[in-house]
């Protein structure tokens, strides 16, 4: 089991958790290419592990953020309850389009955002408190919930740019009160999944413990970092996944397209 695959899986777990501790994001996208392309975990069982992983390893960095203050409670209460609702619509939309359809629609998503926050913003203009108005929160976290559910990925790709533009917070906060959601959200799309879990159990407490490693790297260099330097490198990194995406997908949808055509 433990081949040299599985190290190097072992390895970039603690990429993951860098991941999500500097950026809050970047978890779920990750880790599932990682068990299934570098570990040779079969998608079905990679999909279950990853989001114990990623809801642990959000765990223990929400915890940590909590304790610095840097977690918005009521928006997390705003994002995650209406996300889950958007969640469940938007999975009944999911058969209806074909998967290479989905990755580009995803891509496409990722490349705006990426853009979005590049292009950033002066750093006297950054928020300083959080203006979560309560109508404005929900209804972002129920599309994002929708595109979440849709989709079937997203976490904080999609979680921490949306606090940033609809609930006017700090990208410290705003990471911070991503890994809430991102906690909330693989916990409740692990108990749907547990089944799919076989003999892997030391693998996830490996993955799990390497990953949390990284979470807490990252958040101790997040702290040194200027919010524009976080927004620069989770734009980057959108980028960076989206054109991933868009060149391991674009074959499949050429063929999709030529078979209906």
């Amino acid at each position: 089991m433990w081949t040299a695959g599985v190290w190097a899986a072992l390895v970039l777990s603690g990429g993951i958790g860098l991941s999500l501790g500097l950026i809050g994001g970047g978890g779920s996208i990750i880790t599932v290419p990682v068990l299934v392309y570098v570990a040779g975990i079969p998608v079905a069982e990679a999909i279950a592990l990853s989001l114990a992983i990623v809801g642990t390893t959000a765990l223990v960095g929400a915890v940590l953020q909590a304790r610095s203050g840097n977690v918005h409670w009521k928006a997390s209460a705003l994002y995650g309850g209406m996300g889950i609702v958007g969640a469940a619509f938007g999975a009944r939309l999911t058969p209806l389009v074909p998967p290479p359809v989905l990755i580009l629609l995803f891509a496409a998503l990722l490349v705006f955002v990426g853009l979005r926050l590049l292009r950033g913003e002066p750093e006297a203009a950054l928020p300083k408190r959080a203006e979560c108005t309560p109508w404005k929160c929900a209804l972002a976290g129920l599309v994002i919930g929708v595109v979440t559910g849709f989709l079937g990925v997203g976490g904080g790709f999609l979680i921490v740019p949306a606090l940033l533009r609809f609930a006017k917070m700090p990208m410290h906060q705003a990471i911070g009160t991503s890994l809430v959601i991102i906690t909330a959200n693989s916990a409740a799309g692990f108990i749907a999944h547990f089944s799919e879990i076989r003999n892997t159990g030391l693998l996830a407490l490996s993955f799990t413990v390497a990953a949390a490693l990284g979470m807490i790297a990252g958040l101790g260099l997040g702290r040194r970092m200027p919010q524009g330097g976080l927004k620069t490198a989770f734009g980057g990194l959108s980028l960076a996944v989206a054109a991933y995406l868009a060149v391991m997908n674009m074959g499949p949808f050429l063929t999709l397209m030529a078979r209906r055509g």
